[in-house]
């Protein structure tokens, strides 16, 4: 990566190029684990942790701003549009999960599909026995995001009109941090079943929010991005699950680093050298490439090529997701709403 592939500066828009690389960047990390889980064993836990600090980062970002403009942060508008922006493309996705299992059964669990499906759309697919095996598994990130987005507002908001923003992190790091050591001793005679609780990765939203709250008396550029992104690298070529240190270690030190390339990246209006620009391009649509990849590599796997042939699968449904669903539904809501 050089100077050059970007254009540096700070950006007041709805989509930033070097957000969207981060995204990219995630998403095929946590596709690569599901194409190639011996090559690449940990760039799931790397890919899902990246997202979450992003998220931590976007969601106080826009929490500050609302106070900033309006002296009050309006939580009913703010859920509203979390769920304009997410269900429709678990829908999208739901429906023919839905009919495959039903009329096909690829995995053999149409048994349980009435209880997957309530558990996808409870958003409750990371708490103690409802984690499904089949090809909704991965749905137990989105229920972590949910349970953020019900806690981290509310407190943030209270803050806010206190005036003491940095309050709220404050609180969200003890017990974020007390919730964690908690879960790594409760789990440490089997850390697997801890992977999917929501205590397991809550630093990685908190780091995030630290990012965006916290000064920082030097802006972090090109040199910073490429030495995190090297060492997300490196740590998705490691297997990280089934390890306490997974999530005492290893999830903080991918929300750190991350939380340094997302502070780079958030001032690059432009990126448009390739492969930058390819992986921007994939960073726009990666919420429908995240719910659809997992459980196409199922599907595809026992055919030739399977894991590529669902790669390339993704990218299909994502981009429709994106042109047919998402955008349109963007685009209306953003004239209709107040």
């Amino acid at each position: 990566m050089t100077t050059s592939a970007v254009t540096a500066s700070p950006v007041q828009g709805t989509r930033i190029d070097g957000l969207d690389l981060v995204r990219g960047l995630a998403v095929v990390l946590v596709m690569a684990r599901h194409a190639f889980p011996d090559v690449a064993p940990g760039a799931g836990v790397v890919g899902v942790v990246a997202f979450f600090t992003l998220s931590g980062y976007l969601i106080t970002g826009l929490l500050v701003q609302e106070h900033d403009r309006h002296g009050q942060v309006d939580l009913r508008r703010f859920y509203r549009r979390r769920v304009q922006r997410l269900v429709p493309p678990l829908v999208a996705l739901l429906v023919p999960y839905t009919l495959v299992t039903a009329l096909l059964d690829p995995l053999d669990d149409r048994a349980s599909l009435l209880r997957d499906l309530a558990v996808a759309v409870t958003w409750t697919g990371n708490l103690p026995h409802l984690v499904p095996d089949g090809a909704t598994f991965h749905l137990w990130t989105l229920a972590t995001e949910e349970q953020f987005y019900l806690v981290w507002p509310a407190l943030l908001a209270a803050c806010l009109v206190a005036g003491r923003p940095r309050r709220a992190l404050g609180v969200a790091m003890v017990i974020t941090v007390a919730a964690l050591l908690a879960t790594a001793w409760w789990s440490a005679g089997s850390p697997e079943i801890a992977y999917a609780l929501p205590t397991s990765w809550a630093p990685a939203f908190v780091i995030g929010a630290a990012a965006r709250l916290l000064p920082l008396r030097r802006s972090l550029g090109v040199p910073a991005a490429a030495a995190a992104t090297a060492g997300l690298l490196v740590l998705a070529v490691i297997p990280l699950r089934g390890h306490t240190w997974t999530y005492l270690a290893a999830g903080p030190t991918i929300a750190l680093l991350t939380a340094v390339l997302v502070l780079a990246a958030v001032h690059w209006r432009e990126v448009t050298a390739w492969p930058l620009s390819w992986l921007v391009a994939l960073g726009t649509v990666s919420y429908a490439a995240y719910l659809w990849n997992y459980p196409l590599t199922l599907w595809l796997r026992p055919v030739p090529f399977g894991p590529l042939l669902a790669a390339l699968a993704t990218v299909v449904m994502a981009v429709l997701s994106w042109r047919l669903v998402e955008r349109p539904l963007a685009a209306r809501w953003a004239r209709t709403s107040p």
